[in-house]
C-alpha cells in the first residue's frame, strides 16, 4: 500500500500547470509555435493552414494544442467575433535564447565556450553562433536580474 501511494504522488498530473522549460514543449506544440511566430497573432485556421504546408494535421488537433499552450501560459488568446486569436508570449529569438541557455547550463556547466568547443569539434562553425560570454551568469543565485519584457516568463518557462 505504501508503494502505491508513492507511485501516485510521483506521477505528474497532465494539468499540473506550466512546463518548466521551453525545451519541455512537445514536438507538435513547438510546431504550432513555429507557425504562429511569423504571423504575430493568428487564429486556429491560420495556424492550421501554415502547418499544412509541411505536415498536415487535423484542425481539431491544432485547436487542442493551442488551447494547451494557452493553459501553460506560452500563448495568450483573445476572442474576436467567433474565433480566438493567439499570440506567443515570447518571440522565436527569445525561445531560442532560453533553449540555448538551458542547454549550456544543463550540459556544459554554464560555459558557452564549452558548447562552442563541442560544436567546433563536430565541424560546425561557431563564431557566428554564440555571443561572447557575459561576465556574470544572469540566472546565478543572488545576481539581480534587470527588468525585461521576458523577466516574468522566466518563472514559467525555465
Amino acid at each position: 500500500m505504501e508503494m502505491s501511494s508513492h507511485v501516485e504522488s510521483a506521477t505528474p498530473s497532465r494539468t499540473a500547470g506550466p512546463r518548466h522549460s521551453i525545451l519541455d514543449l512537445a514536438p507538435l506544440e513547438l510546431e504550432c509555435l513555429s507557425a504562429l511566430w511569423p504571423l504575430g497573432e493568428g487564429t486556429v485556421r491560420q495556424i492550421h493552414l501554415a502547418l499544412a504546408a509541411s505536415r498536415p494535421r487535423a484542425y481539431t488537433t491544432v485547436m487542442t494544442i493551442l488551447d494547451r499552450l494557452a493553459r501553460k501560459g506560452i500563448v495568450t488568446r483573445r476572442k474576436v467575433g467567433k474565433a480566438f486569436h493567439y499570440r506567443a508570449m515570447l518571440s522565436a529569438e527569445e525561445a531560442r535564447l532560453k533553449a540555448v541557455e538551458k542547454i549550456v547550463q544543463g550540459f556544459f556547466d554554464g560555459s558557452p565556450q564549452a558548447l562552442a568547443a563541442h560544436l567546433s569539434s563536430l565541424g560546425a562553425p561557431t563564431s557566428e553562433l554564440l555571443p561572447p560570454a557575459p561576465p556574470v551568469a544572469v540566472d546565478a543565485p543572488g545576481t539581480p536580474v534587470a527588468d525585461s519584457p521576458i523577466q516574468n516568463l522566466d518563472e514559467r518557462l525555465l
